[in-house]
């Protein structure tokens, strides 16, 4: 008997797919009969060919009684689809086989020996599969003839099969006798037995090329069967003519099903990893993208992609690395034109969303091996990431844990499954070979529901897709929105914790995270606050941040929060309290490797940088990249200096570009010397006596790393340590690490660097009698956009406290202008906390811009409130 797998599988195809059913799926339904069973292979397939030939062909017996006959009078005659279901069923039931009539027997027997002993040229009839060789041979038949029908029937045979091209195209050729078509039963089960996996679970495209034994302990997962070039070769011809391109979408189209079944339930890959070269093979394919393939083909074959195991995946994408940047691209483009061709051919809302689009779905899965091995072909830093300390693990249920809220609040990182298997991050590129900007499709990003996404991604992604599980395809925007919804949902649950504690306990609830600070001590008062409440109740910091300036009436409904954050970080930053330096240069801040701060300082800034993210504010912070490198998990390395001591970084340039004499002519030795926070020198040995190794053209590089390695890493680690632990008290159950790469978190943090006050003149407000049509409002906007590059950030630090964008551009920020009495000398001045600008109603344009700009110049401690 068939077990339901089996039975399904083939009904399935059958009847779903509407495929026509050949004596190979008859043969690959045989495979599935059980050991046990008391029919041997060979006797089911001939028993399951003669009942579907029965139903077909009938017996040839003009007066046959027996109903499941088509030469049965009373027989309704079946499609090839409906007579191999039946079939099916009658061998289950081992109902009545008719003997073939001496007629019938008489008009076979010629028919077969016609195709298969002497099989003419003109069909190509003993090709089994295909070489470089044997497409030569067909064109030039094809060529000769005028007439390439025969290359179309010979591509949809073989392009249509598995196992066909699994086997075609081997860098060695392998025997056509090896062909899984030509094995009579007899071998079927000699491969059977041979095999370490039983033969129940073997596809019938799996066992093409299935070798005799020692299949796991040969098989190399970075070595392909596939001769690349040879494929290439022959998609160059088939490509230059205009007759195949049907057939080839044709056999694409019959194909997918069959591997999609395959993989899904019959695990052919492991028992077979040449399956992979049928993936191979269809992906050299340049014209995937044409729209020839969009419709049906491509999909298809996507959602067949879609179903390799992760190993697969990942043997994909090092050997899609390995090709190089144009094939990279081609993938990129074909899985990206696909997603757009989708999204802009369908309509979605929230009742019909793009999550439950399997060919979009499919596609994205499918870009995610190209982006990988778009990692993989560039430049990577695998190595001198942080050491992560590990939060111990209590056997104790959470209050979460209790209510069934745990999905909601899983600790520790996300990591994907390829990214492991393939152990490396996006983090670890140092230069991708295409950027990564390039696989954000706008399209997707239009259409995609976050708050629906973000459930899929939080609590429902065993069953539903979330675009947040594969985020490179997301644009900052839509991640931060994303992110948007984590923090919001972890503050209401928060302040639901505490009102069902303070019900307990009967307490007045404190449903905020309130701080309580005087303007003259706001770092003291601040820093024994969030210290006290970081070590008695961490979770304090995930509640929505309310500030409170002693002695001030006001609620923060966000204004107040934002001034919070700058006066902490216009004391904090600078540079006579000495936690940072400050390049003139650059104009960036560094910590200060000698500073007399303890920790705690340190932790602070790290809490407001997080509390900043969490309550979605813009700060006026200056770090180079290799800070947010360094949150993210890797270490500062040389190329880091670039921008965070770019004239240290040029003289190691120099130094190991030099071609002269390095010992002689530069004299340096593995001491180096930096100053401290009075200006004095101090010396540092890179090694063990360090002052008595001369530097040479042999370890100029070690001396390099090691160089680096010191400035940023070693001798800033007591405080980059205390600011980063102050970063994952309040991020440390957040996405961020998983959605966001290090220049995303600074884009978090301070916002765009990209202005367009285009936008942010179309949301601006007016208030106080201003509207837009107002004379003096049409000559601001004139003057500012007549301003340059520098005094246009001068004016959005005048206004805003910041001179970025927030994400999402200057479009996403709330301005207000607003009247300030009439024409007057007094200079405009600005709300920070509010984004608001009190600008008085000067009587003329030259006035007007004089004001602004002494205003916006001379600003500091002056017109900012």
């Amino acid at each position: 008997m068939f077990d339901r797998l089996a039975l399904h599988v083939g009904i399935h195809r059958a009847l779903v797919y509407k495929m026509p059913i050949s004596q190979r799926t008859v043969h690959w339904l045989c495979r599935r009969v059980p050991e046990s069973s008391r029919m041997n292979r060979a006797t089911a397939k001939h028993l399951i060919e003669r009942y579907f030939r029965q139903l077909t062909d009938g017996c040839g017996n003009g007066d046959c009684a027996n109903e499941f006959c088509a030469s049965c009078r009373d027989f309704q005659p079946l499609d090839n689809n409906s007579a191999a279901a039946k079939a099916l069923e009658l061998f289950k039931i081992n109902a009545k086989l008719c003997n073939p009539h001496p007629s019938k027997k008489d008009s076979d027997n010629p028919h077969v020996d016609s195709t298969d002993v002497c099989p003419t040229r003109e069909n190509f009839s003993d090709v089994h599969y295909l070489t470089e060789n044997t497409v030569s041979m067909i064109l030039s038949f094809c060529e000769e003839k005028g007439d390439y029908s025969a290359l179309n029937r010979i591509i949809g045979r073989i392009f249509s099969s598995a196992d066909a091209l699994v086997q075609s195209f081997r860098k060695d050729e392998p025997n056509p006798t090896g062909n899984r078509d030509t094995l009579e039963p007899t071998d079927v089960d000699k491969h059977a037995k041979q095999s370490e996996q039983p033969a129940e679970k073997m596809g019938a495209s799996s066992a093409a090329a299935l070798p005799d034994e020692g299949l796991n302990e040969m098989f190399d997962p970075c070595e392909v069967t596939v001769d690349i070039g040879a494929v290439r070769r022959v998609y160059d011809k088939f490509l230059s003519l205009d007759q195949v391109e049907a057939a080839l979408v044709n056999a694409l189209v019959y194909l997918t099903p069959n591997m999609e079944l395959d993989l899904e339930y019959l695990d052919v890959y492991e028992t077979n990893p040449d399956y992979l070269n049928i993936f191979i093979i269809v992906l050299e394919n340049r014209n995937l993208h044409s729209p020839e393939y969009l419709e049906v083909a491509l999909p298809q074959f996507c959602k067949a992609m879609c179903k390799l195991p992760v190993s697969a995946l990942a043997r994909l994408s090092k050997l899609w690395s390995a090709y190089g940047l144009p094939h990279i691209r081609r993938m990129m483009e074909t899985f990206q034109q696909l997603i757009t061709f989708t999204v802009v051919s369908n309509e979605y809302d929230s009742e019909n969303l793009v999550n439950d689009d399997q060919t979009v779905v499919a596609a994205t899965q499918c870009l995610k091996v190209a982006f990988y091995a778009n990692i993989l072909g560039g430049e990577l830093n695998v190595e001198h990431n942080e050491d992560e300390e590990e939060d111990p693990e209590s056997d104790e249920l959470t209050l979460h844990e209790l209510l069934g809220e745990e999905r909601l609040y899983k600790k520790g990182p996300r990591v994907d499954p390829l990214e492991k298997e393939l152990g490396v991050r996006p983090v670890d590129s140092i230069k991708p070979l295409i950027p990564f900007e390039e696989f954000v499709n706008e399209s997707l990003n239009e259409v995609v529901e976050m708050d629906k996404d973000f459930t899929f991604f939080k609590v429902n992604a065993e069953t539903k897709f979330s675009f947040q599980s594969c985020p490179f395809i997301l644009d900052v925007i839509t991640k931060n929105q994303g992110l948007y919804y984590d923090n919001r949902i972890r503050m209401y649950s928060e302040r639901r914790l505490t009102a069902l504690y303070s019900m307990v306990q009967g307490q007045q609830p404190n449903p905020y995270l309130k701080l309580k600070v005087r303007r003259d001590h706001i770092i003291d008062d601040a820093l024994v606050r969030l210290e006290m409440i970081s070590m008695e109740n961490p979770s304090d910091l995930k509640k929505q941040l309310f500030v409170e300036f002693e002695g001030e009436q006001g609620v923060d409904e966000g204004g107040v929060s934002k001034e919070f954050f700058q006066l902490v970080l216009e004391e904090i930053f600078n540079p006579d309290i000495g936690m940072f330096s400050y390049d003139d240069d650059t104009k960036l801040f560094w910590f200060n490797s000698s500073s007399l701060e303890n920790e705690a300082q340190y932790t602070l800034v790290g809490l407001v940088l997080g509390l900043a993210i969490y309550n979605n504010c813009i700060l006026d912070v200056h770090f180079p990249m290799v800070v947010y490198r360094k949150l993210m998990g890797k270490k500062g390395t040389y190329l880091d200096l670039s921008d965070s001591h770019p004239a240290l970084y040029q003289s190691l340039k120099e130094l190991l570009q030099y071609s002269g004499n390095v010992e002689e002519d530069m004299m340096l030795t593995y001491q180096i010397s930096h100053t401290d926070l009075f200006g004095n020198p101090i010396l540092y040995d890179l090694k063990e006596q360090g002052d008595q190794i001369p530097v040479t053209k042999e370890n100029r590089q070690e001396f390099v790393d090691m160089y680096a390695d010191y400035i940023l890493n070693k001798s800033v680690e007591r405080q980059f340590k205390a600011f980063k632990k102050g970063f994952l008290i309040v991020t440390n159950e957040s996405p961020l690490k998983y959605l966001f790469r290090p220049e995303e978190v600074e884009m978090l943090i301070c916002g765009s660097r990209k202005l367009d006050f285009e936008a942010l003149e179309k949301t601006t407000e007016y208030d106080g009698g201003y509207s837009k049509d107002s004379q003096i409002i049409k000559d601001f906007w004139e003057t500012i956009h007549s301003f340059g590059e520098e005094q246009k950030r001068l004016f959005l630090q005048f206004t805003t406290g910041t001179d970025r964008a927030p994400v999402g551009g200057l479009g996403k920020l709330k301005m207000i202008i607003a009247k300030n009495g009439s024409d007057t000398d007094r200079l405009p001045t600005s709300h920070t906390c509010f984004n608001a600008l009190l600008l008085p109603e000067y009587s003329s344009k030259e006035k007007l811009k004089e004001r602004l700009l002494k205003a916006i110049t001379y600003a500091k401690g002056f017109g900012m409130l």
